[in-house]
């Protein structure tokens, strides 16, 4: 082989793929926006029908702060509240509030979970867990709020009480063999998914 194909099989020999990912999961993601979608749902929000409406952000503090803004905007829109861009040309100020949207996770196993064993001139080497059975909980919430009042006079005009939603999504392993899982998410479970026309 000659000097130029030593160098071919060279540059063919090695090649590396780069993979990036977000740094939260998709599961995540879905979970925390399927709980906010579900907190407007049986909503009141029929007396901002026909109303000039501002909706105050500023008092709003949440994760995913855009989506779960955009919901609430979406609900009140489609109730019949007419949104106005500045403060000055509403009738009504709706300030909106978070009291929680967020994440918990829990795992139980049986058997002998992973252990990290020392290893003398190598460095510390973690040993593979062996479960018999383990599960693996995901469970999101959200609570929000929402009350208007007058620009002109600031006098109270309504209030919608807790907006709340939640999903879940639950994943099971049998002998490290058998996997299935439990969600009421859609896109998290091919099962829930609705065919599209066409399909």
């Amino acid at each position: 082989m000659g000097m130029a194909g030593g160098w071919m099989l060279g540059m063919t020999g090695c090649h590396n793929t780069r993979v990036t990912e977000p740094q939260r999961s998709v599961a995540e993601q879905l979970l925390l926006s399927s709980a906010t979608d579900r907190s407007v749902v049986g909503a009141n929000f029929e007396p901002l029908r026909g109303r000039k409406v501002f909706v105050q952000e500023k008092y709003f503090d949440s994760y995913d702060k855009g989506h779960a803004l955009g919901v609430l905007r979406e609900a009140m829109s489609k109730a019949g509240a007419r949104l106005v861009a500045v403060e000055w040309e509403a009738e009504w100020i709706v300030e909106v509030r978070s009291s929680g949207l967020g994440l918990d996770n829990r795992d139980s196993l049986v058997g002998i979970p992973s252990l990290t064993i020392p290893i003398p001139l190598a460095g510390p080497i973690a040993t593979p867990e062996l479960a018999l059975y383990k599960a693996m909980h995901s469970d999101s919430a959200a609570k929000f709020a929402v009350f208007a009042y007058e620009r002109a006079s600031g006098e109270h005009r309504h209030a919608t009480g807790p907006l709340t939603g939640a999903a879940h999504f639950h994943h099971y392993r049998l002998l490290g063999l058998i996997n299935w899982r439990r969600t009421d998410v859609p896109e998290l479970d091919p099962k829930l998914r609705k065919e599209k026309p066409g399909n």
